[in-house]
């Protein structure tokens, strides 16, 4: 099959068996049998549950049956944001919906990775070893309110300490072993954790890190910890004898395990803290509550993945990310979760699709970045694995570019349901992204989600058709952070949402609302490319390039010189043996020209070696463009934050090269 490179371009089409089998749809069905309510599209579903928020949210608990110890009040006290109060007077607990789901010989999870075989975990084993740890965190004293964090891996144990916390009411933080020691320290800092829970080391790309050295160092950082439980995960027998107050995992799992009783919280309770990435100032903590995060995800996984009792969920993720909480709540409704720790292009790109083929995973979920990469490495998986089983495909992280929706659709699988979706971790889910209902357009996002009254606003505050604006939610949502950690008066919540149109939150990202309702999304706002009055995201130039084979990644800024005036360097890394020639410069900006504008061509076009990144893999656009201002290196990025410092050097050097008038 040949698709022409078209944004826009129909590429897939549920069938009405496809449709009609959708959770979807049963949700509707069961709005007009239970509330009266009909509506023939999700379109007119969508419009409904922004306009009738209360009314929509109680269908939400209702329709997934949420176990309330004490039932609420009302939905929403108010509909300010920032302040709104979700369901006030109920009590529940996350955890406990998750077990009601347990079938004791039914597979939990599915995991592999660079250590370990596949195996897996049945509800029955992860029920058990849930109920120890929780019994080991009571002997410590860990109650309601208290915090347990975790340097760990994305394996089943994790899983299971997180679920023991929650099912205390205790709150859950986590960060992925290859962060850095001052990224842990700036996160756990804050939070003041009383138990730390870390892996001993992990294998990446074939290559052992040993952590073993860092939680000494992380121990001496947190005077409030009192117990660190250490997972052998690199080696049978870690050496504990540098740590303090240590215990091995293997010991507590010798105990017996009795039977686990759910603490019943307030809805608005925290659940986890979750962080910003941090690359200016330390990370902001980000607290969500049990409620707010069960509701939205049930919704999320639910009706927007379609996920089912019957599915294998999967995506590629760490446990500092926001997505490694979206897979846990996979087992909200039942599912089976597949979990892979490693490097996912080694030893080649086949790893991920092969990991697809054995598990008979049905929901693949992975990042723009990686469905990119596996282009320009040029494989096939749908000539090289049975992925028969695979029903959906999804995509977040960054914005996925025409040829990658093409891509799928050429390489992977024809009749596939592809999800481009695009949320934040400050309410950690997708607000636009996909409906098992509508069809899928190359280069666009499927429709909002249900609940979220997404628009775009020009700087006026106006609301924008098909035209790039802010993207800007008008009205709360039931996942949005209850406050961040240590924030006074919440003037740095505010801040970060509400400074550009008060009462409405401000995400940060350019967004084009289509006149049929989808979205395209343009990235960040705060590194907005502004050439003759032209406005364009930079994933517009991202996206010219990925007709250039040569170029594996790229960064673009726009520097102003005078008001009407700038200047814009073009950074590419490049393939392997290949050169930045005056021929591949001529190519390169050719693409910008055609794909985008006369005016967005770069002025000068240079190649690095690597681009520097965060931990969880977005690009720096902003503290670049702040470095090449003039800002100095400290202020503009916290270098604990990236997932490759050194790559720094090479813009503090091209700064002091850089003379703009």
């Amino acid at each position: 099959m040949t698709i022409e490179k078209v944004e826009g371009k129909l590429l897939w089409e549920p069938s009405q068996q496809f449709k009609d089998a959708s959770n979807m749809k049963k949700f509707m069905l069961w709005l007009k049998e239970n509330r009266g309510l009909s509506f023939e599209t999700y379109h007119e579903l969508w419009k409904w549950s922004i306009t009738s928020i209360e009314a929509f949210w109680a269908a939400i608990w209702d329709f997934y049956k949420i176990q309330a110890k004490t039932p609420y009040d009302e939905v929403l006290t108010g509909r300010k944001m920032p302040g709104a109060q979700w369901f006030p007077g109920a009590t529940l607990n996350y955890a406990e919906h998750i077990f009601r789901n347990e079938r004791a010989d039914k597979s939990a999870i599915i995991y592999e990775s660079e250590i370990r075989k596949q195996g897996e975990i049945t509800w029955g084993e992860l029920k058990r070893q849930t109920a120890i740890i929780v019994n080991y965190l009571k002997s410590l004293g860990v109650k309601q309110g208290d915090r347990v964090v975790a340097y760990a891996s994305n394996i089943h144990e994790t899983i299971v300490a997180f679920l023991a916390c929650s099912t205390l009411g205790a709150i859950w933080s986590s960060c992925a072993p290859e962060f850095g020691i001052m990224s842990v320290i700036d996160r756990f800092k804050q939070i003041e954790p009383k138990v730390l829970i870390a892996v001993d080391g992990y294998r990446y790309g074939g290559k052992d890190f040993d952590r073993i050295p860092l939680i000494k160092k992380i121990q001496a950082e947190l005077p409030t910890l009192e117990k660190t439980i250490i997972i052998p995960y690199l080696n049978k027998k870690p050496n504990m004898e540098e740590l303090s107050n240590a215990v091995l995992w293997e010991q507590l799992m010798q105990a017996n395990a009795e039977k686990l009783v759910f603490e019943q919280v307030p809805f608005n309770h925290p659940l986890w803290i979750l962080y910003s990435s941090g690359t200016t100032g330390k990370p902001k903590p980000i607290v969500q509550s049990h409620g707010g995060i069960l509701l939205e995800h049930l919704k999320m996984i639910g009706l927007h993945m379609d996920l089912k009792t019957d599915d294998r969920f999967f995506w590629y993720t760490t446990t500092g990310w926001m997505m490694w909480n979206v897979v846990v709540s996979g087992l909200l409704v039942g599912s089976t979760i597949l979990l892979y720790d490693g490097n996912p292009g080694y030893p080649n790109f086949h790893t991920l699709w092969r990991f697809a083929e054995t598990t008979k995973m049905t929901v693949f979920g992975t990042s723009a970045s990686y469905i990119t990469s596996c282009m320009k490495a040029n494989i096939h998986p749908k000539e090289n694995f049975n992925l028969s089983h695979l029903k959906s495909i999804g995509s977040t992280g960054s914005p996925l570019p025409v040829s990658g929706f093409e891509w799928v659709y050429e390489k992977v699988k024809e009749d596939i349901w592809l999800v481009s979706t695009s949320g934040g971790t400050d309410l950690c889910t997708a607000f636009i992204g996909g409906s098992p209902l509508l069809p899928v357009h190359s280069g666009e996002l499927q429709a909002p989600s249900l609940g979220a009254a997404i628009k775009a606003f020009n700087d006026l505050g106006q609301e924008l058709v098909d035209e790039i604006g802010e993207l800007v939610i008008t009205e709360p949502m039931p996942s949005m952070p209850i406050y961040f950690w240590n924030d006074k008066n919440g003037e740095r919540y505010k801040e970060s949402y509400f400074d550009v149109y008060p009462g409405i939150w401000r995400h940060g990202d350019f967004i084009k609302i289509t006149s049929r309702g989808s979205g395209i999304i343009y990235g960040r706002s705060d590194a907005t490319i502004n050439r003759g009055g032209i406005r364009m995201g930079t994933s517009e130039i991202y996206s010219a390039l990925e007709s250039i084979p040569e170029v594996m990644d790229s960064l673009v800024v726009d520097l102003p010189i005078r008001k009407d005036e700038s200047y814009m360097p073009l950074f590419v890394v490049l393939k392997e043996g290949a050169e930045l020639s005056d021929e591949l410069k001529t190519r390169i900006k050719q693409a910008i020209r055609q794909y985008c504008s006369p005016r967005h061509v770069p002025n000068d076009i240079y190649s690095v070696e690597e681009l520097p990144k965060t931990l969880n893999g977005k690009k720096l656009e902003v503290p670049i463009k702040k470095i090449l201002m003039g800002t100095p290196v400290e202020k503009a990025v916290n270098m604990g934050s990236l997932l490759n410092p050194d790559s720094i050097k090479y813009f503090v050097d091209f700064k002091q090269q850089l003379h703009l008038i």
